[in-house]
């Protein structure tokens, strides 16, 4: 990037009140092409997860807990199937919605329906998370918000926001970003953060291929509205990346900017591959879980429950709905609803998703069963990569 902007004041924060004044945007632009089968034919923030949801409404449902009335989706990849998807799922509720940006009074012209069209794309196409926030810019900062909390749509956690928004407005900082300690090894997965005593953010390395710190960016952060807008208005050389981690957050350091970090307690994971997605399904059902099954999103048959089984009826430690047909032996899995497992057959350690049939005698471990049939092997090497329980 060229010109650095002068280190700026954060606004002065409103009165404290929760999500009062804040906006909220979710990025949700994946495609999952490193998902293998399992992101065949679907969009990355509608993979299914935990039994119950799919990975995008995990921060719909945090930011639904933590007071928000709408969240901004920014997205390009298939918009129109996912906008369908999310209308019919969450845009039911008049105390909550998915707000669509540009197409928004499309589908508000139609609460109980989808809409016969959509207004056209126009512009560039977004080549990163801060292009996002460039091209929806209209929509991310109108009603001139004082924060903007920026979540992803392929993170696992249960979270409410409030307490972060309130300690990013006491200490009216720039910028506040959400960090968590991993393993050492694992780390060039993700933005490496270190602070120094206060608190204070020193260093952001997205991806660093020798880490020196334990400590990785969660993904959601909450900015100084007025600061992230001047530094989205800024110029874009030739090394502009087109990033928030890339481009804006350390930019943002250089330029003096006042960053605070959040610790998160508990459980959160980013879904990057299979074989975390694997790994973080068989987390639910270990004793006791990464996450109870109370804390997660039920937007897949909400009609059916889910329970956890720990030994009965051909079924250990696992989690399951009242539909499954069980004629064999499910041993720490988790079972999505209309799953129908055959005479004879075992399966330990894996997940089954909606509608699987699995045939008579069949003996699987460690997979992912597709709907189609296809069944996807998965590394057993447990890992803690962007998790903390």
């Amino acid at each position: 990037m060229n010109a650095r902007p002068e280190p700026t004041t954060a606004t002065p924060p409103p009165a404290p009140g929760g999500t009062e004044g804040v906006r909220a945007v979710l990025l949700a632009g994946g495609e999952g092409r490193r998902m293998g089968p399992l992101g065949r034919g679907r969009l990355k923030p509608l993979v299914p997860f935990g039994g119950t949801a799919r990975l995008i409404d995990f921060s719909l449902a945090n930011a639904r807990r933590s007071g928000f009335r709408d969240v901004l989706l920014l997205s390009q990849y298939e918009q129109r199937r996912l906008m369908d998807d999310l209308h019919t799922v969450w845009n039911r509720d008049p105390a909550f919605r998915v707000h669509f940006g540009p197409y928004d009074q499309a589908y508000r012209r139609s609460p109980g329906a989808l809409p016969d069209t959509v207004p056209e794309r126009t512009g560039p196409r977004e080549r990163g998370t801060a292009d996002a926030l460039i091209s929806k810019a209209e929509h991310v900062f109108a009603g001139d918000p004082s924060e903007i909390l920026v979540l992803h749509a392929d993170h696992v956690y249960h979270f409410d926001y409030g307490d972060m928004i309130r300690r990013h407005r006491a200490s009216q900082a720039a910028l506040t970003v959400s960090y968590q300690r991993v393993e050492r090894r694992y780390v060039h997965l993700f933005g490496m953060v270190e602070f120094d005593a206060s608190g204070n953010l020193t260093r952001f390395v997205e991806k660093p291929p020798e880490p020196t710190s334990d400590l990785v960016f969660a993904a959601f952060c909450v900015f100084d509205a007025a600061v992230l807008r001047r530094y989205l208005d800024r110029p874009q050389g030739t090394d502009w990346q087109h990033d928030i981690s890339r481009d804006v957050i350390p930019a943002m350091l250089a330029g003096g900017e006042r960053v605070r970090g959040y610790a998160v307690e508990g459980h959160w994971e980013d879904i990057g591959t299979v074989d975390r997605y694997h790994r973080s399904h068989l987390g639910l059902v270990r004793r006791p879980p990464t996450m109870p099954l109370a804390d997660l999103p039920l937007t897949i048959r909400p009609d059916l429950p889910p329970r956890y089984l720990d030994d009965g009826d051909g079924v250990r430690s696992s989690i399951v709905r009242d539909d499954l047909v069980n004629r064999g032996l499910l041993d720490h899995c988790v079972v999505y609803p209309g799953v129908h497992v055959g005479t004879g057959a075992t399966v330990r350690d894996s997940v089954l998703l909606p509608g699987v049939r699995i045939p008579d005698g069949a003996r699987l471990e460690s997979v992912i069963a597709l709907e189609d049939g296809t069944v996807q092997p998965c590394d057993r090497e447990p890992s803690t990569a962007g998790t903390a329980s």
